[in-house]
């Protein structure tokens, strides 16, 4: 209980629709990959889960197939009514507006704690960010994303892709990349290959509380503003050497080589006045 590539290329062209690459509208066609994605989330029948960016309801429906009832966020007004009418008696409950301003707290069904989306490239990273800062209830986010997007959200110190979003990833959730997925599931085509990743969040977030949440992203950010530099001149005026020293941390590492627990002593030793 899917929609296969015909049946999508059918609904599109009856509507006289053409997908719109800058909304991100790459449409999933192959059953396969949708109920893979259902599967390795773990949903069990019964469950809540709040799905962005449905589309024309491939996910929604294999959410369904698999016992779930489902709210689904769309931006578009015109695919939103598409859905209402692909996925007509089912457990499905549609918000028709843009995820990154959704009131979250009032919209999700109560029990709601999971994620699962094939999100809009031009969203993915702002959308995952909103979740883990603002939308405690959710503890589980399964989401595919632009190869590059999900590279970046399970990074390790160290490695190419490690920045300012994997330090965020890091600091509220373990995550996990689930696989890579290819163009050729869509519809149209995009340009880039696709990736699955997983994020469960920490029973504790690993910033303590009496940090500025805030501040210390944005510092983190100021940190790898420019990469390629070492630290004592991307962070110039925020870090002195004596910060420096107490942290631990070499004024000549550069910001892809710190963990969360660095970037927490070295924003700790910053900060003027009494150290909280």
């Amino acid at each position: 209980m899917t929609l296969s590539r015909r049946e999508v290329i059918d609904l599109l062209a009856t509507r006289g629709i053409e997908p719109r690459r800058s909304l991100g509208q790459n449409f999933v066609v192959d059953p396969n990959t949708v109920r893979r994605i259902v599967r390795l989330s773990g949903i069990t029948p019964g469950e809540s889960v709040v799905e962005i960016g449905p589309g024309l309801g491939s996910l929604t429906l294999a959410l369904v197939e698999a016992g779930a009832s489902v709210t689904a966020v769309e931006a578009d007004p015109v695919l939103a009514e598409i859905l209402a009418e692909v996925t007509e008696g089912m457990p499905v409950r549609i918000i028709v507006g843009d995820a990154l301003s959704l009131e979250w707290a009032q919209e999700l069904d109560p029990g709601t704690e999971s994620l699962i989306a094939n999100l809009p490239y031009n969203v993915a990273t702002p959308l995952v960010a909103e979740v883990l800062d603002h939308v405690a209830r959710i503890r589980k986010l399964v989401v595919m994303t632009q190869k590059e997007v999900g590279q970046r959200l399970v990074a390790d110190p160290g490695s190419k892709a490690y920045g300012a979003l994997s330090v965020k990833v890091a600091s509220w959730a373990r995550a996990r990349l689930l696989g890579a997925v290819p163009p050729t599931v869509f519809h149209p085509r995009p340009r880039v290959e696709s990736a699955l990743v997983e994020l469960v969040r920490h029973p504790r977030p690993a910033v303590p509380e009496d940090i500025d949440r805030e501040a210390f992203f944005s510092f983190v950010r100021q940190g790898f503003g420019q990469r390629r530099k070492m630290l004592r001149r991307s962070l110039r005026g925020l870090v002195s050497e004596e910060d420096f020293t107490r942290a631990g941390v070499g004024p000549q590492q550069r910001p892809e080589e710190l963990g969360l627990d660095q970037w927490l002593s070295l924003y700790r030793e910053s900060l003027p006045g009494e150290l909280p």
